[in-house]
Parts: structure tokens; sequence; C-alpha cells
């Protein structure tokens, strides 16, 4: 008998110590994103306060304010999985890893969008500089810039966010 009581407690404890650290686990707010899809290519017009319900912050931050990932710290600026890149905001295609290259910026770097309405172009003048944004040809997120010191065949430099990035490796 003391033996099944000894038992009966050892089993309480440790479900009494389950349910305190499931209690510990941090909790998100934001629900799912109800907008992310690989198949959908419609357009889409969403609010900036609806995409900060859905997105977690440092996505938000970066593709709905068009803040920057400090260089070499992102998990793609030097992946070399062959597969594709998604919008993290929306699902839409947007780059092959063969479009993929080595550029040492410390942001990953294409050479070509997957096809041409993956992504769109803004002119940007912040900081005292003239550059092209790069922007989800979908839900128009903030995906990096372009510029002229790619390689062949195009030349172009898609310097893009990691963050902005989701990425489907080949199977």
């Amino acid at each position: 008998m003391k033996a099944m009581t000894f038992l009966l407690a050892i089993l309480i404890t440790g479900s009494a110590c389950q349910s305190q650290q499931k209690k510990q686990q941090p909790m998100t707010n934001a629900p799912a994103n109800p907008y992310y899809s690989r198949t959908d290519t419609e357009k889409l017009h969403i609010t900036n306060a609806e995409w900060k319900k859905v997105l977690p912050p440092e996505l938000y931050a970066v593709a709905r304010e068009a803040a920057t990932e400090r260089p070499f710290t992102g998990k793609y600026w030097d992946a070399d999985t062959k597969g594709t890149y998604y919008c993290a905001v929306c699902g839409n295609a947007l780059f092959r890893s063969d479009a993929k290259f080595a550029s040492s910026c410390g942001w990953p770097s294409f050479f070509e969008p997957v096809r041409a309405a993956s992504v769109i172009y803004r002119e940007d003048n912040s900081y005292g500089m003239h550059r092209t944004e790069v922007l989800c040809g979908r839900c128009e997120s903030h995906l990096g810039h372009i510029f002229d010191d790619g390689p062949p065949p195009t030349h172009k430099r898609f310097c893009m966010n990691s963050v902005s990035l989701d990425f489907e490796p080949e199977r």
C-alpha cells in the first residue's frame, strides 16, 4: 500500500511539474497567417494593421517597415541547399537556389527571380542613398534591394533579407 501511495505521489508531482513547464513556455498571440499560400498568385491588399496581427515582430519590421537584418546573421546568407525560396509573408515563389550566388555582402543574393511577376521594384532614396527596393509581387512586402553588380547572365544582385524568405529544399 505504501508503494502504491508513493507511486501515486510521484505521478501527481510529475504531472504538476509538466503543468508548470507548460505554463513557462512562451505563448504567442499571433494567429496563423491566413494569407500564406504557395499556390495562390492573386495580388493581396492587406493593411499593415492586419499584417501586424499575423506576422512575427522581426518579420513585420523587415517586411512591412523596410528594416534590414544585420549582414552575416540571416539563416540563408551562406546556404547552398538546392530548392526554392518563397516570400515569408505570403508564400509567393521568389527565387530558385540555382540563381543564388556567394556575393560576400552578408545577405542571400540571387541573379534572377523565379518569374518576372515574382517581384516588383520601387525607388528608394532613404539614408541618403539612391537604390532600388525589391518587393514581393504578391503582397508588396520588403525583401531587400537590387544592384547592377551581379554575375552573368543578368549582372543583377538581388540582395535579400533572410527573414523575408522561406525555403523549401528539393526532394
